[in-house]
């Protein structure tokens, strides 16, 4: 009997999952293997939220692949060794794994190719798993890959996509010790966040089928509105691989909240096809500025933890920390003020959102940031978000800095924004502090260290 292994990484599902799916369909029985790598292990990368949503993704890939008459083979050490003992042990032909952009995956698949071609197996990269439209599909004339987004999203829109697979049905396991399904302990010990969301593929999908039924539809009207939450808040399961984007973008509809659902998904593509090409901007500049960022440990520390006196800044640093998890509009807004307000180092705050969010994608956040700090794809590379204006813009009742800042949760409407300008009575009554910068001062400094004024 013919034996295939399906290596997962970041596509921790059974439906939609191409290279479970061709495991399933070359040979007799599969191995559903997932090898907790060491090397990511000791990597600053581990942070107890993500291990926490990693270990209930695995558990609850292990259920799903236990009613198919498998269940999950675990393993720990180096991914190459590991993958090519188990090949040895039980036989296998082929190794289907997802094709992945980081410069560390990119070297581990090479690693793999090269150990697995000498051992005599086959190693079958997929590479329309991890995002909807693989790297290197959508190109301009006589480039690897598209640095502007608008362009890259009219090619994409226009790209043939794979229709979502069927589930694989009953999986046959070979004779093989499974290991054990690790917790978070096992993976990276420590406190978490106190509002996480689940972990695991049934939790994704549960979440993206409300969405689709009650919040889809007001997507386009509401997406950057922080206080109505109306966001799909898909990326960690996205991020995992608890959820195809593929099927994601399938199932989003016409609508004009689909549409602009959909273009979000676009980004994401984006964000890997450019890190695919330049793995190095996870911590190079993607296009220098020349910045000469300043040192401040009082104010990041200030910012770090939503005590900068900006309402609408501290209130997404403290979602962040309370959920693992913060608003698009809001992280464009403390990520503007990090780099351009306060002048500090985009890979600082890139860093540290590492350490808390769930959904910490190293093409995503890292991109995102060099987009906000200038250093990326944004064309308009000097330009600034005013925290009051965009608080009272996306804002307006002050409803979302209520809900994460207590101490102004007595100020009434949108002057909750600039708790400064209230009488010296009630401020007295506040345990919030004042500005620690002048925005319109940081923001003539920028320019002026951009070499703008």
């Amino acid at each position: 009997m013919s034996t295939a292994i399906a290596l997962f990484t970041r596509d921790l599902r059974v439906h939609d999952n191409p290279a479970l799916a061709a495991a399933a369909q070359s040979a007799d029985r599969v191995v559903p293997l997932f090898v907790l790598d060491e090397a990511i292990l000791r990597a600053d990368y581990n942070r107890p939220n993500r291990a926490r949503f990693l270990a209930e993704s695995l558990a609850d890939l292990d259920g799903s692949l236990r009613d198919r008459g498998a269940g999950l083979v675990v393993r720990r050490g180096d991914v190459v060794d590991e993958v090519a003992r188990l090949a040895d042990d039980v036989g296998a032909g082929q190794i289907h794994v997802a094709a992945d952009v980081s410069g560390y995956a990119q070297r581990r698949q090479q690693r793999l190719q090269q150990r697995l071609d000498a051992d005599g197996h086959q190693l079958c990269l997929h590479d329309a798993s991890v995002t909807v439209v693989p790297p290197g599909d959508v190109t301009a004339s006589g480039k690897a890959f598209m640095a502007v987004f608008t362009p890259y999203h009219r090619k994409w829109e226009k790209q043939r996509r794979r229709n979502p697979l069927p589930l694989p049905g009953r999986i046959e396991l070979p004779s093989v010790a499974r290991g054990t399904v690790p917790t978070q302990q096992d993976i990276c010990p420590g406190d978490t966040s106190p509002h996480l969301l689940p972990g695991g593929e049934s939790a994704g999908r549960q979440r993206l089928d409300d969405w689709l039924r009650d919040g889809v539809q007001r997507y386009a009207d509401y997406n950057d509105g922080l206080a109505a939450d109306a966001t799909s808040r898909l990326s960690s399961y996205l991020h995992f691989g608890c959820l195809s984007a593929t099927e994601v973008v399938h199932r989003a509809g016409d609508s004009a909240g689909g549409q602009a659902f959909v273009r979000q998904v676009c980004w994401r593509d984006f964000h890997h096809q450019v890190l695919a090409a330049r793995p190095d901007a996870v911590s190079v500049d993607y296009r220098s500025r020349g910045d000469r960022w300043r040192r401040d440990d009082d104010a990041f520390t200030a910012w770090q933890e939503g005590r900068t006196g900006y309402p609408v800044v501290d209130a997404g640093m403290r979602q962040l920390a309370r959920e693992g998890w913060m608003h698009n509009r809001a992280r464009l807004i403390v990520g503007h003020f990090l780099c351009k307000t306060l002048y500090v180092d985009w890979r600082l705050g890139a860093r540290h959102f590492f350490d808390l969010l769930i959904d910490g994608d190293m093409a995503n956040n890292t991109m995102n940031w060099q987009w906000v700090a200038g250093t990326g794809t944004d064309s308009r590379f000097n330009r600034t978000m005013n925290p009051v204006t965009q608080g009272r813009r996306h804002d307006p009742d002050g409803d979302y800095v209520r809900r994460y800042v207590p101490e102004l949760s007595e100020v009434a409407g949108p002057a909750v924004h600039e708790p400064w300008t209230l009488p010296v009575a009630l401020r007295r009554q506040l345990d919030y502090p004042d500005p620690i910068v002048d925005f319109a001062e940081a923001t003539e400094e920028f320019l002026r260290a951009r070499g703008k004024r």
